[in-house]
């Protein structure tokens, strides 16, 4: 029998962006401390017969312009054509580069940021029309929860947002955790006791970069006699380190770490330090793009590819990307930023459907007070997140709360993120270096 096909798709008739600001603790790391906010921005896409898709990435001014400029390509288009879409993207920004990425640790690349966004709303779309989960569209579930891994940072006393550097004396368990001062190892401990109870994390990881090594290695060590050799440990310097530092450090730490995390900069270093070690190396900073990758298989950089589907340009791109370690003898986990809960859900859905996830997934989801979804924050369990129950991402938009929290960006005055700049505001003259140790 033959199966009879709509003459026509449904068509992108409206294109919504709100940039919001999500209240963030003063959390420490290379490149200096958090805002009192983090910046996000909310991209909806409504077709012709009303149905919504939805997504969040980084926010800052330059990519949320560059969402506007994207609009009178994007109405119009149908969302099932992601090819198309790519292409026409591409056509708009694809020879722009950024004036200076300078030691970015992500490619800045327009179309990149700019397509993730309009990807993961039109794949919400399609999964609403034929009543699928997202998880379907890349392959189907592998898994039907996603673990993650408790995330650590140095970090000041306060919580963040209008209290900026201040604390609710009432607050109990995690809420009091996440407002206390975290400088040495023994305040570490007790951050990762805290978060491992709340949210049942089975692994753990520790944003270094910010201390001279020898005490962020005695943290690292204070956490593996508190938790036991049963609970992985990662630790991230942000390539801060000199590849001597991170040899004689990484010795030490051997039999400790789950992986070391990008802990000098670039791929020849990092080759020469992964030969030296026994312990994997994990990269965001030194394989960022599929550009990179032939000089990284070639060198041999890094056991992990720590992606991230905003700035690997999706998630169908991310399915890609797993193919690509599959094939090369890589792993493949995801590293973290400021999120919320639609950035939550779509890396859960990436997450069901990725082969051999033998690492627990970076989150920043505990920092986060806020949340922009129906029903508010999504749960873990034993340090996983259940695939959201539904088609397309299975989470909808709370607009009270969208309003809100753009009314936050209003009044916060914050257009990018900068941790040099609030850094100095604590520290006078505090500048970033690339390699510090």
């Amino acid at each position: 029998m033959a199966i009879s096909l709509p003459t026509k798709g449904p068509k992108i008739k409206e294109f919504n962006i709100t940039p919001i600001a999500v209240v963030d603790p003063p959390l420490l790391n290379a490149a200096g401390l958090h805002a009192p906010y983090a910046l996000r921005t909310v991209v909806e896409l409504i077709t012709d017969d009303n149905i919504v898709g939805i997504s969040e990435i980084p926010g800052n001014i330059d990519i949320d312009k560059a969402l506007e400029r994207s609009k009178r390509l994007i109405i119009g288009q149908d969302p099932f054509q992601l090819n198309k879409i790519k292409d026409i993207l591409q056509a708009e920004f694809g020879t722009e580069k950024p004036a200076d990425r300078g030691f970015t640790p992500w490619d800045q690349r327009t179309v990149v940021h700019v397509f993730s966004s309009i990807e993961v709303a039109c794949l919400d779309i399609i999964g609403k029309i034929i009543n699928r989960p997202i998880v379907d569209l890349l392959g189907g579930r592998r898994r039907d929860a996603v673990p993650f891994s408790a995330y650590l940072f140095y970090k000041y006393e306060g919580a963040g947002g209008e209290l900026e550097f201040g604390t609710d004396p009432n607050a109990t368990g995690w809420a009091a955790a996440r407002q206390a001062s975290a400088l040495n190892p023994e305040e570490v401990v007790a951050q990762a006791h805290a978060m491992c109870k709340e949210f049942g994390f089975k692994s753990i990881k520790l944003k270094g970069g910010v201390f001279e090594p020898r005490q962020e290695v005695d943290a690292i060590l204070a956490l593996h006699k508190a938790f036991g050799p049963d609970v992985p440990l990662r630790l991230d310097p942000n390539a801060l380190w000199t590849v001597e530092t991170s040899i004689q450090y990484g010795k030490e730490m051997e039999g400790v770490l789950e992986y070391l995390e990008d802990p000098c900069r670039g791929q020849q270093n990092m080759a020469t330090v992964r030969k030296a070690l026994k312990t994997p190396l994990a990269t965001n900073m030194c394989t960022t793009s599929f550009g990179d990758i032939p000089k990284a298989i070639e060198l041999g950089s890094e056991d992990i590819i720590l992606s991230d589907h905003h700035f690997w340009g999706g998630l169908q791109e991310s399915m890609k990307l797993t193919s690509i370690c599959e094939t090369f003898g890589r792993d493949l986990s995801m590293h973290s930023n400021s999120h919320l809960g639609i950035s939550l859900a779509a890396m859960v859905h990436l997450g069901a459907a990725i082969p051999n996830l033998r690492y627990a997934l970076d989150t920043h989801y505990p920092w986060q007070s806020d949340e922009i979804v129906v029903g508010g924050r999504l749960k873990f369990e034993e340090g996983s997140v259940a695939v959201p129950e539904g088609p397309g991402l299975g989470v909808e938009l709370d607009k009270a709360a969208l309003a809100k929290l753009h009314e936050n960006y209003l009044k916060c005055g914050l257009t990018k993120r900068d941790d040099e700049i609030e850094m100095q505001k604590v520290v006078p003259g505090w500048k970033f270096m690339a390699t510090r140790w």
